[in-house]
C-alpha cells in the first residue's frame, strides 16, 4: 500500500525531469570493458555545463584508466574500509543514517534500510551497530570481508573519476570557498544524471577520504599540484545484465515529503503535497 498522498501532484511528462528521477548509486560491479572516450568525453562535457560563479568552472578532473593506479586506489579503498569498521568509526559517524525496517523508512524516509547481511549477523540486525555488535563483527572477521570486498568493486572498475578543485577559486572560509563546492557539485550531478543514459553506473568511493594518510597517497599517486584540492573520488562503469549484491548492502530510494524539506513563505509553514483548490480556468 502506498503511503504517499493520494493528492501529490505528478511528475510533468519529460525524458530530463524522469531521467532524473531515475538516477542510481551502483553498490555492485561493473562489467570489465573499457568506457569508451566518447562516453568519457561526453561526461566531461556534462560537467562543463553546470553553473559556476562568474562562469569561473573551477573544477578539475583526472580520468584513470591506468591498471596500475587502479588497483593501488583499490588497496587503499579496502583497507579504509578494514579500518574503518575495526574502529567502529564508520557507524559511530553514520548510525543515525541507518534504518532497519521498511516501516522505519516510511516514517523517516530518508537515511538507508540496511537490508542485505551476512547470515550470521541476520538474527541481530538492529543490533549490528552497538558495541556488542561490533564486537561479533570483529569475531566473524566482517571488517575484513568489507574491505575486500570493497577492494574487488574499486580494483574491477574500469574507469575512476578524481575531481578537484583550482585553489585560486577555492578558498575555505570565504564565499569563493562555498561557490567553489556548490559548483562542482553541480558538475558531478550533471555527470550523474548522465551516466544512465550510456548505460553506465557510478559510484562515490569515500573510505580512503576518511583516513588522512590514505588521501595523501592518493594524491601523490595522481600527482596532485599544490594549486588543486583533490575533493573526491568515484568508480564508473558500464553496468551487467545481473548486479549483485555486496555482503552488507542497502536501499535507499525513499524521499522525504514535500512537508519534510520544503516550506511556504517563510521556514514556519510547511508545505504540502495537495495541489491548491483554484477556480477559473486551468493553466496550462
Amino acid at each position: 500500500m502506498s503511503h504517499e498522498p493520494p493528492s501529490a501532484s505528478p511528475v510533468p511528462p519529460s525524458p530530463v525531469i524522469e531521467g532524473m528521477l531515475r538516477r542510481r548509486t551502483t553498490n555492485g560491479p561493473f562489467r570489465p570493458d573499457r568506457v569508451s572516450r566518447e562516453h568519457q568525453h561526453a561526461l566531461m562535457r556534462v560537467a562543463q555545463a553546470a553553473p559556476s560563479h562568474f562562469n569561473s568552472q573551477p573544477w578539475r578532473f583526472v580520468l584513470i584508466e591506468n591498471p596500475q593506479t587502479i588497483a593501488r586506489v583499490a588497496e587503499l579503498a579496502g583497507q579504509s574500509m578494514t579500518e574503518l569498521i575495526e574502529a567502529g568509526l564508520f557507524f559511530q559517524r553514520y548510525r543515525r543514517y541507518f534504518r532497519f525496517s521498511q516501516a522505519e523508512m516510511e516514517e523517516k524516509r530518508d537515511g538507508i534500510h540496511i537490508d542485505h547481511l551476512p547470515g550470521p549477523l541476520r538474527p541481530f540486525t538492529r543490533q549490528v551497530f552497538s558495541d556488542a555488535g561490533l564486537r561479533l563483527m570483529r569475531q566473524l572477521g566482517v571488517p575484513k570481508k568489507l574491505g575486500e570486498d570493497n577492494r574487488k568493486l574499486v580494483s574491477g572498475s574500469p574507469l575512476l573519476l578524481a575531481a578537484l578543485l583550482d585553489k585560486e577559486e577555492y578558498r575555505p572560509g570565504e564565499l569563493s570557498g562555498f561557490y567553489s563546492v556548490f559548483g562542482l557539485g553541480a558538475a558531478i550531478e550533471n555527470i550523474w544524471n548522465a551516466v544512465g543514459e550510456l548505460g553506465m553506473g557510478i559510484q562515490f568511493v569515500s573510505t580512503p577520504a576518511e583516513i588522512p594518510r590514505h588521501w595523501a597517497e592518493i594524491q601523490t599517486l595522481l600527482a596532485v599540484p599544490q594549486t588543486l584540492e583533490l575533493m573526491a573520488l568515484y568508480r564508473l562503469g558500464y553496468l551487467p545484465a545481473d548486479q549483485s549484491r555486496p555482503t552488507i548492502d542497502w536501499s535507499s530510494r525513499h524521499r522525504k515529503r514535500l512537508e519534510q524539506f520544503v516550506y511556504r513563505e517563510t521556514c514556519a509553514v510547511p508545505e504540502t503535497d495537495a495541489f491548491p483548490q483554484t477556480s477559473g480556468h486551468a493553466q496550462p
